[in-house]
C-alpha cells in the first residue's frame, strides 16, 4: 500500500508558474496528474514512467506544464507554466504499482487557483 501526499497548490495570476511535489510511501511503476474542476470530471494531466523515462501529457497542457521526478526519493513535479484562469481545479498525483493505465494509489489533490 502506497500513500502520496501533494504539495504546492496556491493561488496564482495568469500567465505565472506553480511547481507542485507528489511523495509516495514507496515505489512505483509511474506517477501522474490528474485534475478536477467544479462540475467538470477528472481530467488527465501529465504521467512519467520511471524506468524509460516515457511521458505523456493531456492535450490541454501540452507545452506548458512538465512532468519530472525523482524515482531515488519516489517524488514526481509538475511545472505549470503560462497558467490560464481555466487551469483551476484540484490536483491529484497518482501512481501506477506496474504497467497499464489504471492508477492504484491516489492523493488527496492539492488546489490550485489562477485568477484573471
Amino acid at each position: 500500500q502506497v500513500q502520496l501526499v501533494e504539495s504546492g497548490g496556491g493561488l496564482v495570476q495568469a500567465g505565472g508558474s506553480l511547481r507542485l511535489s507528489c511523495v509516495a510511501s514507496g515505489r512505483t511503476y509511474a506517477m501522474g496528474w490528474f485534475r478536477q474542476a467544479p462540475g467538470k470530471e477528472r481530467e488527465f494531466v501529465a504521467v512519467t514512467v520511471w524506468s524509460s523515462g516515457y511521458t505523456n501529457y493531456g492535450g490541454s497542457v501540452k507545452g506548458r506544464f512538465t512532468i519530472s521526478g525523482d524515482n531515488d526519493k519516489n517524488t514526481v513535479y509538475l511545472q505549470m507554466n503560462d497558467l490560464q484562469s481555466e487551469d483551476t481545479a484540484l490536483y491529484y498525483c497518482a501512481g501506477q504499482r506496474h504497467s497499464g493505465t489504471f492508477y492504484q494509489y491516489w492523493g488527496q489533490g492539492t488546489q490550485v487557483t489562477v485568477s484573471s
